[in-house]
């Protein structure tokens, strides 16, 4: 069933086989670990026995931000890993891969106008009362067949890494807001919801704080049922409110968002 509704790692079938040229180390600037839970002198070890890892047995994988060297990056992986340098080095090679061959680095507010001009998903302007950047998805808007699947992959990592860019300093995690007012049965996409959190988990991990459903149609939890055990913990994150709620608890008046408004 899983295979059948599309809940699986995102396949980004439109990718370009790139060569990936090994290119020397490029010396990172100071590790911060302020919010690591390790002392900072296994913190540094730790990383450095990815470093090395990566560097001897994955030595033709970019290096530089988002790269192999990337010690910000090394240090992410293996808190989400729980410190195992074995599996921080699995799920970095698969994440730095994927934003070679994707071409997350190339992407720009040109390459995907097409697919946010339908307000489909955009970045709020402003945080939540939490210091959270904000994340919206529209699903009134989103209506499956109308763009290639490419368009929509390019659009929400583009907004994921936009969002991420707007992280205050001391915090990591971004507020997803899934707005369903308007939802109707050809905005059904048993797609969607995998695709963001399936790319969250396995190339963002950690870095999604919570998400909002608001004003939930009825006709919707049947899917959600469906979709709801392939997202796993995931799913835990998920909270169903009204937009009443959203404004009142999540914004101040000077900080809704404007779709929001009354």
């Amino acid at each position: 069933m899983a295979q059948c509704l599309g809940f699986s790692v995102p396949s980004f079938r439109h990718f370009k086989t790139v060569s990936v040229q090994s290119k020397k180390p490029v010396k990172s600037s100071t590790l911060s670990i302020r919010s690591c839970s390790l002392p900072p002198e296994n913190a540094y070890k730790l990383v450095a026995e990815v470093k090395e890892k990566l560097d001897r047995e994955y030595s033709a994988l970019p290096v530089g931000k988002n790269g192999r060297d990337d010690e910000e990056m090394i240090l992410w992986f293996l808190q989400d890993r729980n410190y195992s340098v074995k599996d921080a080095v699995s799920k970095l090679t698969k994440a730095i891969r994927w934003r070679h061959e994707f071409g997350v680095a190339e992407l720009s507010e040109e390459s995907i106008k097409s697919a946010a001009e339908t307000g489909k998903a955009y970045v709020h302007d402003y945080l939540d009362v939490y210091d959270r950047p904000v994340l919206i998805a529209n699903l009134s808007k989103h209506i499956p067949g109308d763009q290639e699947l490419y368009e929509d992959e390019k659009l929400y990592t583009f907004m994921i890494e936009k969002a991420l860019a707007k992280l205050p300093p001391g915090k990591q995690e971004i507020l997803a807001i899934i707005d369903f007012r308007g939802f109707e049965k050809k905005n059904v996409d048993v797609k969607f919801l995998p695709f963001l959190f399936d790319t969250l988990y396995y190339y963002y991990p950690q870095r999604l704080s919570e998400v909002l459903f608001v004003d939930t149609p009825f006709m919707y939890m049947p899917i959600w049922q469906l979709i709801k055990p392939f997202l796993k913990s995931y799913a835990d994150l998920v909270k169903f409110c009204s937009s009443k709620t959203l404004v009142e608890e999540y914004f101040t008046l000077d900080t809704v968002p404007d779709d929001f408004r009354n």
